[in-house]
């Protein structure tokens, strides 16, 4: 296992810079970090119910953080949030969900892109929002997270996320979108390994692969292949190659 101490919520974002003039201070920047981060986590959507998270246990909070002035206001919180690097503070997020992490050799990390649900906003003519997320299996963590440019796609979005992530010794998962050598170069230089999903259309490298499998110099490939039919799935275990493929990092 891959030792790591536990910094608070506090030392991790203690880098973000306050945009806030100095007579407008009335709170800490961290203290405001560590209540809003404290009420998403237990589930708080929304600025008042951060706001109302807070208040609910401001003694503990005041008894942690030596509060001078309460809990601040759900404007307080909104305005901070809205003025902040939120480039800086996701990077801060990534770093401290990293060590809460207890990155083990050959974990798991998967990455993949979703669809933030009712994330569009057709009155403003505003597109859905594309998230990168990276899942510890092992952990049941998500690592980071990196939103997809409006005018980009996930493969210029992962490298970001990689970047911020300790994957060294864990295996990277990433689907065929992922597919590619800049991407795997980089997993490498960060010391992990990588299993890609490959699809046909990428011609000569799916046949590269796939002419590895069936000839004599492929190991012996244990495979499971589905059939799904009139809403019944076959299971069919064999020792051939199944029509799906996956590279691995190191293996030649």
């Amino acid at each position: 296992m891959i030792a790591k101490s536990t910094p608070s919520i506090i030392h991790h974002f203690s880098s973000i810079k306050d945009p806030r003039v100095n007579r407008q201070k009335k709170h800490q920047l961290q203290d405001i970090f560590f209540i809003s981060i404290c009420a998403t986590i237990c589930g708080a959507e929304n600025w008042v119910a951060i706001e109302e998270f807070g208040l609910a246990k401001e003694e503990w909070f005041t008894e942690l953080l030596g509060l001078k002035h309460g809990i601040p206001s759900h404007d307080t919180f909104g305005e901070v949030y809205a003025a902040i690097d939120t480039d800086h503070f996701n990077v801060c997020f990534s770093r401290w969900v990293a060590d809460l992490a207890n990155i083990t050799e050959r974990e798991v990390i998967a990455i993949d892109g979703k669809c933030l649900r009712r994330s569009i906003d057709k009155a403003s003519k505003k597109a859905a929002i594309y998230m990168v997320s990276a899942w510890a299996q092992q952990n049941n963590l998500v690592l980071g997270q990196v939103k997809v440019d409006d005018k980009s796609n996930e493969i210029t979005a992962i490298p970001k996320l990689l970047s911020r992530l300790d994957i060294a010794g864990a295996v990277i998962t990433i689907d065929a979108m992922g597919c590619q050598k800049k991407i795997s170069e980089q997993i490498k230089r960060q010391g992990g390994d990588y299993v890609f999903s490959l699809k046909g259309n990428q011609g000569n490298l799916h046949d590269d692969v796939k002419t590895f499998f069936t000839s004599s110099l492929s190991p012996a490939v244990a495979s499971v292949s589905y059939d799904s039919e009139h809403s019944r799935i076959d299971r069919n275990p064999h020792n051939s190659c199944d029509r799906r493929y996956s590279l691995a990092a190191k293996m030649a």
